[in-house]
């Protein structure tokens, strides 16, 4: 009993237990990182931010900082609702793996057994065996349309990255046709190549589970682990921070729809997507949460996985499944199930142990967890791109291990 019980009282304090001023160290750690958020505020970079930083399972420092909705004039707080956008992807991978450890589901069936009619091809036209694991790894072959240009195939095939909006109604199994009926960029299993994977495979999990997708992540992930204000969708309005994007001299405000340059194309957000029903539940890319709620997911990891995850599930996640040469996220970076893996910490230039693992959201966020030195950081922003792959996350990282300038 007490082995079940124990990680949720774990995860429960961290929404309760302040900051310690008092220990050295902690103040130290404070002044750190309050002078990276008070410089990226005060330089313009992002709007409004949300830090939690856990050592050994207790909240070390945590704040709210900036607006919520700067016209408005509404302060951030800490319980703020933010578009998870890809921290959906953990979150629905460990859904997968939860169904992996009931036996409902295994890691290197076809993607067809659940999903019969999804059968894309590759360029030559053979048809290609995707499994479970490819989805987890993102190496089924698949990819987003924002690596392309507007007349890529994704876009001439009208598929949805889950951010969009731009087909109200458009159903998860009208989407997965359409990505089907795109050529496969590489063999499956031969490469990494971030992508839509984690739609496909929320497909796969709400078959799997019985029900649709939301009410399976509910009952496997997000009420085991007392995640109450994350799902797919919004709980509370007036809570939702409002979505900013780069710019000069300040972050501009999204509208409706807006487009921000990355990779070979654009990330084509829709903020009202969070708030329409009639939306399919993308499990890329398509939640809704707090970073509270998030570190309560990281920190089940960090300890083992109760009491949604087997200890050695954990284990498979977070090891690379996937090499460094493929540069997950920059050289020295690999990918396991849901996450990039830190291999080589010298080839990526960073602080972090090797093992630890990360990911972030389009949004604005990053996130980390360090498990050689105890540590989980979720650092939520409502400023695209800085907050996910600008230099806060950086700053933050090195403020947090006292490497920075």
């Amino acid at each position: 009993m007490y082995s079940a019980i124990a990680p949720l009282l774990v995860v429960a304090s961290l929404a309760q237990a302040p900051a310690r001023p008092d220990v050295p160290g902690e103040r130290a750690l404070a002044a750190r990182l309050d002078g990276a958020i008070d410089r990226a505020l005060a330089e313009k970079r992002i709007v409004g931010t949300v830090v939690l930083v856990a050592k050994d399972g207790e909240v070390v420092y945590r704040r709210a900082a900036g607006f919520a909705d700067r016209e408005a004039r509404r302060p951030m707080r800490e319980d703020a609702l933010f578009r998870l956008a890809s921290m959906s992807k953990p979150i629905v991978s460990v859904a997968a793996l939860a169904l992996v450890d009931q036996r409902k589901l295994s890691l290197d069936e076809p993607v067809t057994k659940w999903i019969p009619a999804f059968r894309p091809k590759l360029a030559d036209g053979r048809e290609a065996v995707i499994t479970v694991r490819q989805l987890l790894t993102h190496t089924a072959g698949l990819t987003y349309g924002f690596f392309e240009s507007e007349q890529g195939p994704y876009h001439r095939a009208r598929v949805s990255d889950g951010l969009d909006l731009d087909e109200p109604g458009l159903t998860l199994d009208e989407n997965l046709r359409r990505i089907a009926s795109v050529p496969l960029s590489f063999e499956p299993g031969t490469r990494w190549g971030y992508s839509v994977a984690t739609d496909v495979l929320g497909a796969v999990v709400a078959r799997a589970g019985g029900a649709p997708l939301p009410r399976v992540v509910e009952r496997l992930v997000t009420r085991p682990l007392g995640m109450s204000d994350t799902g797919f969708s919004v709980k509370d309005a007036a809570r939702l921070a409002t979505p900013y994007a780069d710019g000069k001299p300040e972050p501009v405000r999204m509208g409706g729809s807006h487009v921000v340059p990355f990779g070979g194309g654009g990330i084509r957000y829709a903020p009202g997507r969070a708030l329409d029903r009639r939306a399919f539940p993308s499990g890329g890319a398509g939640m809704v949460g707090t970073a509270g709620d998030f570190l309560r997911l990281l920190e089940s990891l960090r300890e083992g996985g109760a009491p949604v995850l087997a200890a050695s599930t954990v284990e498979q996640m977070t090891r690379a499944q996937v090499g460094p040469e493929a540069e997950t996220q920059g050289p020295g970076w690999g990918f396991g199930f849901g996450a990039a893996v830190l291999v080589d910490p010298v080839k990526a230039r960073s602080p972090q142990s090797a093992g630890s693992y990360q990911w972030g959201g389009a949004y604005g966020h990053s996130w980390f967890v360090d498990p050689v030195r105890g540590l989980t950081v979720v650092a939520l922003t409502n400023t695209a791109l800085e907050g996910m792959s600008g230099a806060f996350p950086v700053e933050l990282r090195d403020a947090i291990y006292g490497t920075g300038d």
